[in-house]
C-alpha cells in the first residue's frame, strides 16, 4: 500500500502567488522567458510552494479513475484524487447496469472491436484494451465483487463480426451502485484521499519539456484561492464526457439537440478543455452512445431523462407531425438515437425528434410504465440504470409510481379528454419542433384501429417479428379507445459522449502530431476507445476497469520529474 499524502497549507493571511499563465502551445524552446526564475529561485511557470504533493494525480472519481487510482497506488505510489462533485457519488459508472466486457480470448476481442469501430481505433490500441480485459473476472475477484456471466456466458455482442464469439459480458450482482461502493471501498482500504468540490481546474506545464507536473484547482471548502497540485510522476484525467455542457454538444454533435441524459450531471466538460489548453488532439468528439429516452423539463426532479415501457399493447409511436413511423416493440441497441436523424424535407426539420408515446386508458391503467425502466424489471433481475439508481441524497429519483398518477400529476404524462385538447398539450410542450395537427392524428389512429381488427399492422409488421426487448413487455397490437387520450415525449437518449482527447496504446494522451504530452494520461468516457459507435456491450465499464488500470500502472512507473531537485 502506498503511504498517505504529504499535504502543505502554507497559506498564512495571503493566497498563492500567481504563476505564469501556460498557453496551448507551450513546448519545449518556445520562450526564453520561460527559463525566467522569480525571486526566490523559483522557475517562473512554476507555483512558489504546493499545497498538496503526491507522485499521481487522478482527476475525477468514477469507475476509470478508482481503478486508476488502486492499481498506482499498488505499484508503490502515492495518490491523491480530486473530484468535482461535493460528495462521494461515483460518476456515470455508478448509474450503469453493471454490465462489463470479460472477452474469452484477447486476440478474437481486439479484431472485434477494431472492425466494431470501423477500423478508426488503432489497432494496437485495441489489443492493448483487449490484453487487459481478459483480466477482468480476476481483478473483480481480486476487488471483492459480486458477479455473474451474463446469459449464461454466451457470447454476447451487438454486431456480428469477425471475434464476436469472444465478447463474454458479465454483471456485478448490485449493479452501477453496487459497483461503485466496490470500488468506494477499495479506495478507503488503501488510505487514498479523495478531495471532493475541485473545479476551475488549470494543468501546470513544463514548458521547456512539455511535461504536466501537477494542477492548479480551487477547492470549495478551501476559499477562493487557487492550489496547487504537484504530481510528482504524471497526472491522469478521467473527468467524464460532456453530458451536460450546452456549449460543447451544440457545437460538436450532429445529433443535437438530445434531450435525454444517463451521465454523471458534474461531465460538463472540464477536463476536455484542460488537456486542449496543452496541446491535446481531439476524436471522435460529435459521437455518441444512446438509445431514447423520455424527457419531461422537469430538472427539479430528473436532470436527464428515464427510459420507459407501455405496460400493454394499446399504444403507438407517432411524430411531432402525428405519423407513426416505425414498429415500436423492436428493440433498440446503443446506436439507436440514429434512428431518429430522419431529417423531413417538407417540414425542414427532424420530424422524429420529439416523438411521442401515445395511449389509452387501458394501457394507462395496465401497470407501471416505469416497472421496465433501462431495460428488464427490477423483479426479473432489471438493469435499473439512470438517476433512478441512485440516492436521494445523490440527486437520484426514486422511480415511476405503481398507478402512473403521480407522474400525470407532475405533468409527464399528457391527458386529454379530447384528441384537441392532447394535441394542444403535445404542441405546447415544444413549441419549436412539434406541429401536430388533430386531423393528422386522428388519421393515424383511424389507420391503426382498422389494422389491430385484422390483426395484421400492415405498415411495420410489429408482432410479427422476433423482439428482444425485456421479459413481458408488449410486442403485440391492440386497438388504441378514447377518450382521453394519453402521451408521453420521446427523445433521442444520450448516455454518453464518446469524444475527448485522443491517446495512445499505453494510455498517454497525445498532440496533433500524434506524439505523447508527457506525464498526462486518459481514462474512462472522458477519452473513449469506441469510435463511430458504442459497440460493446459493458463497454463503458471495461473502458474505465482496463484503462483506469494501464494508466495507473503506467504512470507509477515513472521517474519523479522532480528528482534532480530532490537529490
Amino acid at each position: 500500500m502506498g503511504n498517505q499524502l504529504s499535504r502543505r497549507s502554507f497559506l498564512k493571511g495571503g493566497a498563492l502567488a500567481a504563476a505564469g499563465a501556460i498557453g496551448a502551445a507551450s513546448m519545449a524552446g518556445c520562450s526564453t522567458e520561460s527559463a525566467a526564475l522569480s525571486e526566490t529561485g523559483t522557475p517562473s511557470w512554476m507555483p512558489e510552494a504546493w499545497d498538496y504533493e503526491c507522485d499521481v494525480l487522478v482527476i475525477g472519481y468514477g469507475g476509470a479513475g478508482m481503478w486508476a487510482a488502486c492499481t498506482a497506488n499498488d505499484e508503490g505510489a502515492e495518490v491523491l484524487i480530486l473530484e468535482k462533485a461535493p460528495y462521494r457519488g461515483g460518476g456515470s459508472s455508478s448509474m450503469n447496469c453493471g454490465q462489463w466486457t470479460y472477452p474469452s480470448d484477447a486476440d478474437k476481442a481486439a479484431t472485434f472491436a477494431y472492425e466494431a469501430f470501423h477500423h478508426f481505433t488503432p489497432k494496437e490500441i485495441c489489443q492493448a484494451w483487449a490484453d487487459e480485459a481478459v483480466q477482468n473476472g480476476d481483478y473483480a475477484d481480486e476487488y471483492g465483487f459480486e458477479w455473474d456471466l451474463y446469459s449464461n456466458g454466451e457470447a454476447h455482442a451487438e454486431y456480428d463480426l469477425e471475434g464476436s464469439d469472444a465478447m463474454i459480458v458479465a454483471m456485478d450482482n448490485s449493479n452501477g451502485p453496487g459497483f461503485f461502493e466496490t470500488m468506494d471501498q477499495n479506495v478507503k482500504d488503501r488510505g487514498i484521499e479523495v478531495v471532493f468540490g475541485c473545479h476551475d481546474e488549470e494543468l501546470i506545464q513544463n514548458p521547456e519539456t512539455g511535461e504536466i507536473v501537477g494542477c492548479y484547482t480551487l477547492i470549495d471548502e478551501e476559499g477562493d484561492a487557487r492550489k496547487a497540485v504537484k504530481a510528482r510522476k504524471g497526472v491522469i484525467m478521467t473527468t467524464g464526457g460532456f453530458e451536460f455542457n450546452e456549449e460543447l454538444k451544440e457545437k460538436y454533435l450532429k445529433c443535437y439537440p438530445m434531450k435525454g441524459f444517463y451521465g454523471w450531471k458534474f461531465n460538463t466538460g472540464d477536463g476536455i478543455k484542460m488537456c486542449q489548453k496543452v496541446g491535446a488532439d481531439l476524436r471522435s468528439m460529435g459521437l455518441v452512445m444512446g438509445g431514447w429516452s423520455s424527457w419531461f423539463n422537469d430538472e427539479e426532479i430528473v436532470p436527464g431523462g428515464v427510459s420507459v415501457c407501455a405496460p400493454s399493447n394499446s399504444f403507438i409511436w407517432v411524430n411531432s407531425i402525428g405519423e407513426r413511423w416505425r414498429d415500436e416493440t423492436i428493440s433498440l441497441n446503443h446506436g439507436g438515437w440514429k434512428i431518429f436523424m430522419n431529417f423531413n424535407e417538407d417540414y425542414c426539420n427532424y420530424d422524429c425528434i420529439p416523438s411521442w408515446y401515445i395511449f389509452d386508458q387501458n394501457c394507462f391503467d395496465a401497470g407501471s410504465w416505469g416497472d421496465f425502466v433501462a431495460g428488464l424489471a427490477p423483479e426479473n433481475g432489471g438493469l435499473n440504470c439512470g438517476y433512478c439508481s441512485l440516492p436521494e441524497d445523490l440527486g437520484g429519483w426514486q422511480g415511476w409510481s405503481a398507478d402512473n398518477q403521480w407522474e400525470l400529476e407532475r405533468g409527464w404524462i399528457k391527458k386529454g379528454d379530447t384528441l384537441d385538447e392532447l394535441v394542444e398539450k403535445i404542441n405546447a410542450f415544444d413549441e419549436n419542433a412539434c406541429n401536430m395537427t388533430v386531423e393528422t392524428l386522428q388519421a393515424t389512429l383511424d389507420r391503426w384501429n382498422q389494422m389491430c381488427e385484422t390483426g395484421v399492422d400492415e405498415d411495420f409488421g410489429r408482432g410479427t417479428k422476433e423482439v428482444a426487448g425485456p421479459p413481458g413487455s408488449p410486442t403485440g397490437i391492440a386497438a388504441i379507445q378514447g377518450p382521453p387520450y394519453y402521451a408521453i415525449p420521446i427523445y433521442p437518449g444520450l448516455g454518453n459522449t464518446l469524444g475527448g482527447p485522443a491517446r495512445n496504446a499505453n494510455g498517454e494522451i497525445v498532440d496533433c502530431d500524434g506524439n505523447a504530452i508527457g506525464r498526462l494520461y486518459g481514462a474512462g468516457s472522458f477519452c473513449n476507445m469506441a469510435s463511430h459507435t458504442y459497440a460493446i456491450t459493458g463497454g463503458n465499464n471495461a473502458e474505465n476497469w482496463c484503462w483506469g488500470r494501464i494508466t495507473g500502472r503506467n504512470a507509477a512507473a515513472l521517474a519523479n520529474w522532480d528528482a534532480e531537485a530532490e537529490a
